[in-house]
């Protein structure tokens, strides 16, 4: 699985940020990064849960 951002609708509400610390990451100008793009599957469920919390529907994930 990979983690896509959809810059243009993110709107940096650090959703995710607080769910899958680990994998999302806010820099100070409050632009989103995933920090590990391709997580390791026992990071799986959370990463899923953040992507479906997303308010914006800005994270997808998608299989490789």
């Amino acid at each position: 699985m990979k983690i896509k951002v959809d810059e243009l609708v993110c709107e940096a509400n650090a959703v995710c940020t607080g769910l899958a610390p680990e994998v999302f990451e806010l820099d100070d100008d409050d632009q989103l990064h995933v920090v590990l793009p391709e997580p390791p599957a026992e990071m799986l469920a959370r990463v899923r849960h953040a992507v479906r919390s997303c308010p914006k529907a800005a994270l997808s994930l998608e299989d490789e």
